[in-house]
């Protein structure tokens, strides 16, 4: 039977989404949307003061709110849940209910229950607290704040670096030394944060859209104080989530504690305003990048120091030099990250964590580090391209960074930009061209699944998480591919703790994770079909080579041209099923069974021993500045990006171009405001919250560059989520520099800084 690798016809075709059309009709359900009888509604109440503790509760009014079922405070409910426990790489978190501590501005402090939505939001607005207030610390340079440089304090923390950078730059002959900030983005995903729960016996169901239900199980358990396999997670569709939805967050605790002392079913759907203090968002980071060159544009040094903002007690970090320091060829190579710990809720992942804002400082530099040399910023970029990272002398295992420059530029015109700033100029507008490049680490996590063949086609099982990606359906295009079917033949069942397990959708890991593990379980099933056929003492197959025997399009076909439907088949040999664990180089042999408890076990990029595995584009920006107004506009952005094997072309083209608009917010609209008097954000909404629309994006071309890539995976598959918003916040910030000769190094760029 053919090899699990080899193609069958279904894998890189144009297909459209499973479930589009429940989707655009409104028959989806999400989690929240799932009926329940007796269902009771949950309102958070959150803190008023960014840091403090709290006095004395005043509740009397909110219990006198017709409806009302319960109340829970710290005073009768802290001893129901712990924090939430930490995580690697993210040290501790938050408390809420646990204590009266106060750690942030809108933490949540009580939760109101309600036999409806409304009698828990009046009373939930009725309930009062009174504080010991203390001054709070908002962010970078406000009195009050921890620095905490990580390689100092945290033995696991390691910052890249190779050579002697410093003496390097010192002796530079052409250099670049400048500090540059990407602020708070939250996000604002149209779904909201809502979490239902109910018990049966002892056993603890959680109706919530999550990015990795296995790890909220885990966690959950953990907090209540049960065992794990009594925790089930079902969360058939996510409404987006950009990482935000990939951990437990304090509100599912205490939704399930509320569920446990009414003995009914609770719902929770938090307001918009509320998501941006009980989830996670991305931090604001400054960064200063030093590089150093040759006249001939060779790097001789680099050095990238970059502070983060988190919360009083988790050291998270992006860490986002363990890639900048890797891109480009150069000896001399220094990091390092630090955070900063104020009075806020705790960071999180958030599209491209890392390489978004690091990428924006690298990216930029190069840019000014080609001014200063007077060289086209492509060819600088080329003379620094690196087939081995310069940290360890690993090689990639493949890079096609300069094959997209070469696409992009030359489908954009390139090679018509004037050189000089302020040159290009229509009526009142200034014309620029700027570009920067893309990379992402390809990563990949141990996956497990069951795949059963039915008379009608074939199930498949596996705990994956469509998050608006198109898993669901290159999950049914890989097992189609494999097993000789249509992705219509495919049932694929996905989102449900109780299903084979799968990896945390995040880190543009999931489509790899998951689709090796379905190719492996159908490579099983094919074996134990062939076997079972061929070893028949009667029937069109018996005695002939299992591995002659093969699948199309719902037929089982050998030798001498001997054919027959599956349904024939089955009449004979019933239902075959095979599971399958996939573990990939990196993942320790336990893998599965640590996945199966909650932790995640991501690997590649450049945490292998052995190699580096990234994907590349390159982006292409036209801005256009209005000389009297100030006002930005990005009439055109082109993008080419190589990431291994195509699963399907129409999700994939959709998921560069949303992060290339992604990209543009980034550079122009997007950022959470903080009055840094209280540490309290000011634009908590969508009316005040700017994201790019239509009538900021009227032309966005992407290009696919094939790229085969046999070492990643065994399918050659390379994360595209994020990739597509790497460096466009970059390339536009040098675009307007090219327009205007003023060089802007602080995100987001607006007409007033402009003027």
């Amino acid at each position: 039977m053919p090899d699990a690798i080899t193609p069958g016809g279904v894998i890189g075709r144009d297909t459209a989404r499973q479930e589009a059309r429940a989707k655009v009709t409104g028959a989806a359900q999400y989690p929240s949307d799932i009926p329940l009888p007796g269902v009771a509604h949950a309102f958070l109440v959150t803190s008023g003061i960014s840091r403090g503790r709290i006095l004395r509760w005043h509740l009397e009014a909110g219990r006198a709110v017709p409806g009302v079922l319960d109340i829970l405070t710290h005073e009768n409910a802290a001893q129901d849940s712990a924090p939430i426990p930490p995580t690697k790489g993210g040290g501790g978190s938050t408390t809420t209910l646990q204590s009266d501590h106060v750690w942030h501005d809108g933490q949540i402090i009580a939760v109101v229950i309600a036999e409806s939505f409304e009698a828990a939001r009046e009373a939930a607005h009725k309930v009062r607290a009174d504080y010991a207030e203390e001054v709070p610390a908002a962010s970078f340079d406000s009195p009050g704040v921890e620095i905490q440089v990580l390689e100092e304090t945290l033995e696991a923390h390691e910052d890249p670096k190779v050579g002697d950078a410093a003496a390097a730059f010192a002796a530079g002959t052409v250099t670049v030394d400048a500090t540059y900030g990407t602020p708070i983005q939250h996000h604002n995903p149209i779904e909201l944060f809502t979490t239902t729960c109910f018990w049966e016996g002892d056993r603890l169901t959680i109706l919530e859209p999550s990015q990795f239900v296995q790890g909220l199980a885990s966690t959950v358990a953990k907090q209540i104080g049960t065992s794990p396999d009594k925790v089930r997670v079902i969360s058939p569709l996510v409404g987006g989530a950009f990482g935000s939805k990939g951990g437990a967050t304090a509100r599912t605790s205490w939704v399930a504690v509320a569920a446990r002392r009414l003995g009914r079913p609770v719902k929770l759907v938090a307001n918009r305003s509320q998501g941006f203090t009980i989830a996670t968002y991305r931090a604001e980071t400054r960064q200063r990048v030093r590089l150093a060159a040759g006249h001939d544009g060779r790097l001789q040094a680099l050095l990238h120091e970059g502070w983060e903002v988190s919360s009083r007690p988790s050291n998270y970090n992006v860490q986002g030099t363990e890639t900048t320091a890797r891109i480009y060829a150069c000896p001399n190579v220094w990091t390092r990250v630090s955070v900063v710990h104020a009075d806020r809720n705790t960071p999180g992942f958030m599209r491209a964590p890392p390489d978004l804002p690091y990428g924006f400082g690298l990216e930029s530099a190069m840019d000014e580090l080609a001014v200063a040399l007077d060289m086209d910023p492509v060819e600088l970029r080329r003379i620094n391209d690196a087939r081995n990272e310069p940290i360890k002398g690993l090689p990639y295992t493949s890079r096609s960074l300069l094959e997209c420059f070469d696409a992009a530029g030359s489908a954009f015109g390139w090679s018509r930009r004037e050189r000089r700033p302020g040159s290009m100029r229509e009526g009142d507008w200034r014309i620029g061209w700027g570009c920067a490049a893309s990379y992402y680490p390809a990563k990949i996590s141990a996956a497990c699944a069951r795949v059963t063949l039915t008379s009608g086609g074939a199930r498949l099982d596996i705990a994956a998480h469509e998050i608006g990606t198109g898993a669901w359906t290159v999950l049914a295009m890989t097992a189609a591919d494999q097993l000789g079917l249509e992705p219509e033949q495919v049932e694929v069942h996905l989102g449900d703790s109780t299903l084979p397990a799968a990896g945390l959708a995040a880190g543009s890991s999931h489509t790899a994770s998951i689709c090796n593990a379905v190719a492996l379980a159908c490579r099983e099933l094919r074996d134990r079909l062939a076997l079972a056929v061929a070893t028949e003492n009667a029937g069109p197959f018996a005695g002939q080579e299992p591995a002659a025997l093969r699948l199309e399009g719902g037929t089982l076909r050998g030798a001498g041209g001997v054919a027959e439907p599956l349904s024939a088949t089955f009449a004979r040999t019933g239902p075959l099923d095979a599971y399958a664990e996939y573990i990939p180089h990196g993942n320790p042999p336990d893998a599965p069974d640590k996945l199966r408890q909650g932790t995640p076990m991501t690997t590649g990029g450049a945490q292998l021993p052995d190699r580096i595995q990234y994907g590349f584009g390159a982006q292409f920006v036209e801005v256009r500045v209005h000389a009297r107004t100030g006002e930005v506009r990005v009439p055109r952005i082109t993008g080419a990006f190589a990431a291994g094997r195509i699963m399907n072309p129409r999700t994939a083209h959709s998921q560069l171009m949303g992060g290339m608009i992604w990209g543009i917010g980034s550079a122009l609209l997007e950022a959470t405001e903080i009055d840094r008097r209280n540490a309290h954000y000011v634009n908590d909404n969508l009316s005040e919250y700017l994201i790019a629309v239509n009538a900021d994006v009227p032309a966005v071309e992407v290009i696919i560059v094939p790229e085969e890539d046999r070492l990643v995976n065994p399918l050659g598959i390379k994360g595209i989520g994020e990739l597509g918003c790497v460096g466009t916040n970059a390339a536009i910030a040098n675009a307007v520099f090219h327009a205007t000769g003023r060089r802007l190094r602080e995100l987001p760029i607006r007409p007033e800084h402009l003027l």
